[in-house]
């Protein structure tokens, strides 16, 4: 999705100083963090990114839409992502994450946020308040060119599953009007897996979430008849009492 190009001098742009003076990291996140925000952050990372998380924005305070009592806790940018070498709007990656295990439907949710409904507890246009509302549009844009010494970037919906055509989504107006101009995507869960796991080898990966992949991989690679009756082997640590209970050291002796 996000193509890399030929070699760009890091040090003869002022974005690079943003770049290089904030803190950046190829890979950072704690496994305590989204799964998905995981799976997000792995995924740039092997496409050459370095990555951010959980970035802060505001309304600012003297807009004149500003409500104290609504607008005064702040939204997150889940992850950003900027690549050194690229150019264009996928330099910077803005990433929100839909974790929803119902999926993501594009056209019921434009349908919600056009209709005013309630959605999981709340207004449709909350979850989504820098593509609905300008003056979290406003404060959302603030974010990504402070952060990235940019404003030519890409919006991007990641969801757990996709449900319908993302072209409803990504081609709606006035999320493109909120983003400037700058386009609007979604990826998938499992379109970033495919991805990651076509490009690991069998050289450790530098992440908790490339190393479990690469276990997932592995185990579905073992085929060997020997293995599974080594494993069945491992029953004998776990053999239990007439009354259910594991045997102690003594009882298997």
């Amino acid at each position: 999705m996000f193509r890399c190009m030929g070699q760009v001098p890091i040090d003869k742009a002022r974005r690079s100083k943003t770049f290089l003076s904030r803190r950046w990291a190829r890979s950072s996140m704690a496994t305590k963090e989204d799964i998905l925000e995981q799976i997000v952050e792995e995924y740039l990372v092997h496409k050459g990114y370095f990555v951010r998380h959980n970035l802060k924005f505001l309304p600012r305070r003297d807009h004149p839409d500003f409500v104290l009592n609504q607008d005064s806790n702040h939204s997150d940018i889940d992850v950003i992502g900027f690549h050194p070498t690229i150019e264009g709007d996928r330099k910077v990656v803005a990433v929100s994450c839909k974790s929803w295990q119902s999926g993501f439907n594009p056209a019921a949710e434009i349908r919600a946020l056009e209709g005013d409904k309630i959605r999981r507890g709340r207004k449709a246009w909350q979850a989504f308040r820098e593509l609905t509302n300008r003056k979290w549009s406003e404060g959302f844009l603030k974010t990504v060119r402070e952060v990235t010494g940019l404003q030519d970037f890409t919006h991007v919906t990641a969801v757990a599953r996709l449900v319908g055509d993302r072209s409803v989504w990504e081609n709606y107006q006035p999320f493109l009007d909120a983003m400037d101009g700058n386009p609007v995507v979604i990826i998938t869960f499992r379109e970033m897996i495919a991805e990651i796991q076509e490009k690991l080898t069998t050289t450790l990966a530098s992440t908790e979430v490339g190393r479990m992949l690469q276990m997932f991989r592995a185990t579905k690679a073992g085929t060997d008849p020997d293995e599974k009756i080594a494993t069945s082997g491992l029953d004998a640590l776990f053999r239990v009492t007439a009354r259910g209970r594991p045997t102690s050291r003594t009882d298997r002796r």
